[in-house]
């Protein structure tokens, strides 16, 4: 009998996932009369095992969503896998493993992993990525994006990792210009590629008034965007040879165009070689070539000295006439406004140290207070009062924008003008292991779409795997080789794949409704669950999956394909776990595998532990010491609850201050609940538990009192500790399931904390009084003494020797 008693987690835990799973528990239907729920953790990579790190922004989710269920709440919280990307494609090259074998063997193994969590997820509603059933979706939202103008063909430098042979986004450019994977240095290369154009929502994207994000998160986007109000400048060119007669720059500070005395290209703009003098060409020639080689965060580099290289050629500052020298410097991008910078040393820190490396003028056209017209040591990048302009001089920097700006105009000589940082999406990648780009290139018809009736165009299972630097798909004929949809003709397929935050843009859309085949979703089921009410996850993915899925629900909202503007309504980043003094990651080597742990303390352990760390927006440390103590905590709520309560001596004043406890402690843990205070939500169930064991070995209160507690109890352990919590549940003959229960509510008159008046003496003597609540800690009621106005007067100037504090009565300050 004694053993049968004992809690043994390990089989208590596969009991209960055994039912849920044949019961249907957690299955999620849209016909159900509750308000909805839509609880989405961002999905993880198959990388072949979940580790701790992976548990920590999964097990707190399900416990917030447990939560939520038991509020009252219809919650949808699924689960799939983002299961396209290079490492399984590295994979096979090294070890000869095909990329489908390799990525759902660690399908079925990391689904073994998260069941083992007891989650509540609908697995009905998995995806899987690289599924055709999937895929097949993501070539039709390119196709609709295509159509809609959204999706565009160019030749364009890109980011190449030389040892993964593929093109990086520049959000996958870290570092120095290292690959965000291998940690290769990036080199630069000009391909024809595949665009989306998301400039067109930068505007849209930059606003986040209807979304409850961490302003973190919002300032990330924003500076990524990068949005520059200012104006664009033409300046003259009059060069042999050269038909174009004009060149355009963009500045923030039209304020200080009469302080231009020289003027940048980057070392790609087309204009470079004709206007390059007979004398220079060499020069220029191999500076272009070493600007190539590197990458765009190199050249633009803060601490990196700024070089450049003269034309011998002239533009013309059509505001004052004046010739203006060209030159080519690498931190001048292609990519980023018109590619042409016009220098203004004396404002600008950056011009400064070029002007004076090279021996250009600098000329103050904006002056610093106090200026009396001395050169300046550094630039003075502030605002102040134009000078040196014409008929400009005496305006406020702010006047000078706008009549300068004004004066352009009427001229034609440039206009207001609006810049972003932000570039378009390049989504090509020369891999196999994405979702075919279904486009097909025809001789006679050009670039042609896949038509939607054949779709999906399938990954060939053929294909060879070869470290060439082109997809694999280009060697395999039988992918290659097609016939053209409007002439009939031989035509070829393209051969680069999506990148993979492609499938990741729209997978919250497809849980609502995975298995239908005739659309993406059930528009039904979408409007039901759309947007997502609270997203969790990494707050590294702020200017790449969460600005993609942003500018996604956006362009398919235009396109008539959803009608909301936002996918995530409240977004929640979760910190990070620490092992060996470093973030759990593969790369270092530091993981922690959550199975040997499930199998010793059982999952629940597991769960708490991650959770009692510390505040889950910060993230902890892993310790072995830690999670035994947790498992521990939780032998002792088992043995507390198999064990009752005998009636020995009953209080009346200990079963009123239980009751109170009761509901401070239910207060207490729902509020911590509802803001991911996780840690001293655990703090205050572990207190509530230790007073239990007090009164039960004292024998003091009530049956009836002690039931309350122990239900109360176990209600608001359940989410965190749905093993345990569901096992004692049934065994104090309740209904099944606990999970199935409401969350319990707290008697605010109850739940409030009672109060005293506390004495606050100065060498004994009464100098105050102040009510404090009957729980204030000796640390907190002498703070309160010191912080009183009263008290300062008689302290103030005077040592203090020692604070004498007796609980729940006074606090006698000495000095001396």
């Amino acid at each position: 009998m004694e053993s049968s008693l004992k809690y043994n987690p390990r089989e208590i835990e596969k009991k209960w996932q055994e039912k849920w799973a044949a019961d249907r528990l957690y299955e999620v239907r849209e016909d159900d009369n509750r308000p909805k729920f839509y609880a989405l953790t961002m999905f993880p990579y198959t990388s072949g095992d979940l580790h701790i790190g992976h548990w920590y922004a999964m097990a707190p989710s399900d416990v917030h969503a447990r939560f939520k269920r038991m509020q009252g709440y219809n919650v949808l919280h699924p689960m799939g896998f983002d299961a396209f990307g290079l490492p399984a494609e590295n994979t096979a090259i090294s070890r000869g493993i095909h990329p489908y074998i390799w990525t759902m063997e660690n399908v079925e193994n990391m689904r073994r992993q998260l069941r083992s969590m007891g989650a509540v997820y609908d697995w009905n509603r998995e995806v899987v990525t690289c599924l055709p059933e999937y895929y097949k979706w993501t070539q039709w939202f390119f196709l609709k994006l295509y159509e809609a103008g959204l999706a565009y063909r160019g030749k364009a430098p890109v980011n190449w990792c030389p040892d993964c042979q593929t093109v990086l986004a520049n959000e996958q450019v870290v570092g120095e210009g290292l690959c965000e994977r291998c940690g290769t240095a990036v080199t630069r290369k000009h391909l024809e590629q595949w665009f989306f154009r998301i400039t067109k929502y930068a505007d849209e994207l930059l606003d986040h008034s209807q979304i409850d994000w961490p302003e973190r998160i919002n300032i990330m986007q924003k500076n990524w965007i990068g949005k520059s109000t200012g104006a664009e400048i033409v300046f003259g060119l009059e060069h042999n040879g050269v038909d174009t007669k004009e060149i355009r720059t963009f500045t923030t500070r039209p304020d200080t165009i009469f302080g231009v005395t020289f003027f940048v290209l980057a070392p790609e703009h087309p204009l470079v070689p004709q206007l390059t003098t007979p004398e220079h060409k060499a020069e220029v020639e191999k500076y272009v070539v070493q600007a190539q080689r590197q990458t765009e965060i190199e050249r633009t580099a803060v601490e990196k000295e700024k070089t450049g290289v003269f034309l011998g050629s002239h533009v013309i500052n059509k505001l004052n006439g004046e010739p203006v020298p060209v030159w080519i410097a690498d931190y001048v991008l292609p990519s980023y406004g018109t590619g042409a910078v016009m220098g203004v040393p004396a404002h600008d820190e950056r011009d400064f140290a070029f002007a004076k490396k090279y021996g250009l003028p600098i000329r103050v056209v904006i002056a610093p207070p106090d200026w009396a017209g001395e050169e300046l040591e550094s630039a003075y990048p502030g605002l102040g009062t134009v000078v040196n302009s014409w008929q400009f001089d005496g305006l406020s920097s702010e006047e000078g924008f706008e009549a300068i700006c004004d004066y352009m105009e009427a001229k034609g000589l440039g206009k207001r003008a609006v810049t972003y940082r932000l570039r378009d999406w390049l989504i090509s990648r020369q891999r196999y292991w994405g979702a075919p780009i279904p486009m097909v290139y025809c001789d006679k018809c050009g670039i042609v779409p896949v038509p939607e009736k054949d779709l999906p165009v399938l990954l060939p299972p053929d294909a060879e795997f070869r470290p060439t630097g082109e997809s694999p798909l280009k060697y395999c004929e039988s992918f290659v080789n097609t016939t053209c949809s409007q002439c009939h003709s031989p035509a070829r397929r393209e051969t680069d794949t999506m990148d993979t935050f492609m499938c990741s843009s729209w997978y919250f859309l497809r849980y609502t409704s995975p298995n239908v085949d005739n659309f993406p979703f059930d528009k039904d089921k979408l409007k039901h669950w759309m947007p997502v009410d609270l997203y969790t996850g990494g707050a590294e993915h702020a200017v790449m999956h969460l600005l993609y899925a942003r500018f996604f629900t956006k362009a398919i909202r235009d396109i008539g394909v959803v009608d909301f503007d936002e996918p995530f309504t409240r977004l929640f980043n979760q910190g990070t776990i620490i092992y060996q003094g470093d973030k759990m990651s593969k790369s270092r080597g530091n993981v922690v595998t959550p199975d040997v742990y499930v199998s010793e303390m059982g999952a629940d352990a597991v769960r708490a532990y991650l959770m009692f760390v510390g505040p889950w927006e910060q993230g902890g440390e892993w310790s072995d010491q830690g999670i035994v103590g947790i498992s521990r905590w939780l032998n002792r709520v088992w043995n507390l609850v198999i064990a009752g309560c005998s009636e020995k001596n009953v209080d009346p004043d200990v079963e009123k201050e239980l009751t109170r406890l009761i509901h401070k402690t239910i207060r207490k843990v729902t509020g911590d609940m509802e803001r991911f205070r996780f840690n001293t939500m655990l703090a205050a169930l572990m207190e509530f538990t230790n007073y239990l064991g007090k009164v039960q070995e004292a024998g003091t209160i009530s049956e009836s009192v002690w039931q309350e507690a122990i239900t109360s109890l176990l209600l608001l352990l359940a989410p965190t500790a749905p093993h345990l919590t569901e096992e004692l549940w049934t065994m104090a003959g309740h209904f099944y399931s606990i999970h199935n229960q409401s969350w319990p509510r707290w008697d605010e008159e109850l739940a409030k904390e009672e109060e005293i008046t506390l004495v606050i003496q100065v060498n004994g003597k009464l100098r105050d009084k102040v009510t404090v609540p009957v729980s204030i800690t000796e640390s907190e009621a002498r703070e309160l003494a010191l912080s009183r106005e009263r008290i300062k007067a008689y302290v103030q100037g005077n040592n203090i020797n020692k604070i004498i504090y007796v609980p729940r009565r006074l606090v006698n300050i000495v000095v001396g």
